[in-house]
């Protein structure tokens, strides 16, 4: 009875070991994003469903100005295919040539093309349509999610998620982390500013950016400890080649 006991008292003890600051915060973010998104989806299917994204509108419309929109034309570069395909190629040669890391190239290029082709399953099982009138020029394709602020998150998200676990050097760290938390959002406002996307559209590419971000670093991780062997036990296991 002792015996059964105490593996009971420590398994309590493992599990509060296990809930670490980090990992109550990816928690938080995580259940914050999932509440949203409950809460977007269901507001984008009632008949007032523009009434949040046109008050948003109004405000803005306040703010438009030629500086203000050159401004936000610059800003939503960095969310587009233009920026993000050869930023990605960039990721991908400096793990696969510098680094000469491949199951790290791996994990970048998985992530990349996985969530490229969820947001446009997401967009076509959504099928909203854009706002009506863009302050830029008018584009084609679905409104929701934005596929500017889903990618974004994604990318930025990921490096930032890197530096904040690799980087030594603090005020680095912290600089480099305040600059793609601001792209971030600075490339979501410009969607709405220049009318290219609702609001909810926005908020809705963040939520599934940060939960499709927690569940693929996850599913990676896993990944890694099964069948990925540590640098250590590679070199040991091959002395004898």
């Amino acid at each position: 009875m002792e015996d059964k006991e105490n593996i009971r008292k420590n398994k309590w003890v493992y599990i509060f070991e296990l809930l670490t600051p980090k990992i109550l915060f990816i928690f938080f973010i995580s259940f914050i994003s999932l509440t949203s998104l409950v809460i977007l989806i269901k507001a984008i299917s009632y008949k007032d469903e523009l009434a949040f994204d046109n008050k948003v509108f109004t405000y803005l419309a306040q703010h438009v100005s030629d500086r203000n929109s050159d401004i936000m034309k610059f800003f939503t570069l960095f969310g587009s295919h233009k920026f993000l395909i050869p930023a990605w190629f960039v990721v991908f040669a400096w793990y696969f040539f510098i680094r000469k890391n491949k199951w790290y190239f791996v994990k970048m290029f998985i992530i990349a093309a996985s969530n490229l082709l969820l947001m446009f399953g997401l967009k076509f099982l959504f099928s909203r349509q854009r706002p009506l009138i863009p302050l830029f020029n008018e584009v084609s394709g679905l409104s929701f999610p934005s596929g500017h602020a889903f990618m974004s998150l994604v990318f930025f998200g990921l490096n930032i998620y890197y530096i904040y676990k690799y980087s030594k050097n603090s005020w680095l760290k912290l600089l480099l982390i305040t600059f793609g938390v601001i792209m971030i959002f600075m490339i979501g406002l410009s969607r709405v500013y220049l009318r290219l996307h609702y609001v909810t559209d926005v908020l809705a590419g963040y939520c599934f950016g940060i939960l499709s971000l927690v569940i693929h670093l996850w599913m990676l991780k896993r990944v890694e400890k099964l069948y990925i062997p540590s640098r250590a036990e590679y070199l040991s296991s091959n002395k004898g080649n």
